[in-house]
């Protein structure tokens, strides 16, 4: 069954990152990907396009785990068309990161290692489960014909536990590493474009902040309540002894600007993930975070609260000191749009390469379902 002419015409791009034979067979697993009721698998894209008795089928199989092309460069290429579709002249790329489990109990997954599995575990109870954790960093955009934010996958990283990546002989790296390699990655790819990334408490790391700063780019995160705060250090004259001063006089900490009475608030209506309004207290300043042995990062720092008292309040942090507070908490709100994506994939789509891993460091697989956006 031949694909519709528009969905050829955003293909078209991808067309000179594989070779003749491999193209051909993708060409299928997208077809039946597009057709597929339920679990997307290469048994069921083989169903769906007649080729279910097809006598060489493991070689629709080798797409994923022996063909010779480059994810980095799949990655790559769509993000180029997510930008040129979705983001404006002169607009900013707003990039979410967040990290999924993949659930994998099979004794030949090398990679396989077990994690807090938060679809299962609550305040009260953790709960752990075998499998793959993937770090992955998409992009939000805002479709024409809805108002409805989508996070729109193009690069995933594995990242291993310690015994897993000891076993393999390799280094190991933490979350915060893999993130800090994914953001020069992409500011190589698009070295002029304004970028904004947007993660959860785990990515509150000072050396992400710190590679975000180097790279121009804006991180937003959750940030620590009893973080070290300084100012500015102060000026040098002629006639200033020693080593100049990397920081200044260390600030309260946040959370004794929460509890001080002389803490000045102001009242922020937000329409809140789509269940209504949702009025919020905040105050804001900026500072320098600080830890020995690292240079200090300039931030804006957001403190939020409930007026009601019901929600416990939390702190926000932004590389960008001169947003608003407004604007600060505004598009942190955007990486909730992230998590409505990664249940759809958990839900619809199951890849998986030989050594147990899902389709490559690109969640390329996945995207044959994103293209139908453009």
């Amino acid at each position: 069954m031949p694909l519709p002419t528009p969905i050829i015409e955003v293909l078209a791009a991808f067309r000179p990152l594989f070779t003749a034979p491999t193209w051909r067979k993708l060409m299928t697993l997208l077809t039946g990907t597009l057709l597929a009721q339920g679990r997307r698998t290469v048994a069921a894209a083989l169903r769906h396009t007649g080729n279910e008795m097809e006598t060489s089928f493991s070689t629709f199989h080798h797409v994923l785990n022996r063909a010779r092309w480059s994810p980095l460069a799949v990655s790559r290429q769509l993000l180029r068309l997510i930008v040129e579709t979705f983001v404006e002249a002169g607009g900013c790329l707003e990039l979410v990161i967040d990290e999924t489990l993949e659930r994998r109990w099979g004794p030949k997954i090398s990679k396989r290692g077990h994690y807090r599995d938060s679809a299962l575990s609550s305040l009260k109870r953790s709960v752990s489960s075998p499998g793959l954790r993937w770090i992955v960093l998409s992009a939000v955009v805002t479709l024409p014909w809805s108002k409805q934010r989508c996070a729109l996958p193009f690069l995933c990283v594995l990242a291993t536990t310690p015994a897993v990546s000891a076993a393999l002989g390799k280094r190991h790296k933490t979350v915060g590493m893999w993130a800090r390699h994914m953001v020069k990655l992409v500011r190589r790819w698009f070295p002029t474009l304004p970028i904004t990334l947007l993660g959860d408490t785990a990515y509150s790391i000072l050396e992400l902040g710190l590679r975000c700063q180097e790279q121009q780019v804006t991180l937003i995160t959750p940030f620590h309540l009893d973080a070290v705060l300084h100012d500015p250090p102060p000026a040098r004259d002629t006639h200033t002894m020693g080593r100049p001063r990397v920081v200044g006089l260390r600030l309260p900490s946040l959370e004794a600007v929460l509890v001080d009475p002389k803490t000045t608030w102001q009242r922020l209506t937000l329409d809140w993930y789509g269940q209504g309004e949702r009025t919020l207290e905040i105050c804001t300043g900026t500072a320098l975070w600080y830890r020995a042995g690292l240079d200090p990062l300039p931030i804006r720092w957001v403190l939020t609260r409930d007026p009601q008292g019901k929600r416990p309040p939390k702190a926000l942090c932004s590389t960008n000191q001169t947003q608003t507070a407004e604007g600060v908490v505004r598009t942190f709100m955007k990486r909730w749009s992230l998590e409505t994506t990664f249940e759809e994939s958990r839900a619809h789509i199951s890849w998986q390469r030989s050594d147990g891993t899902s389709g490559g460091t690109s969640l390329f697989p996945h995207h044959l379902l994103i293209l139908m956006w453009f």
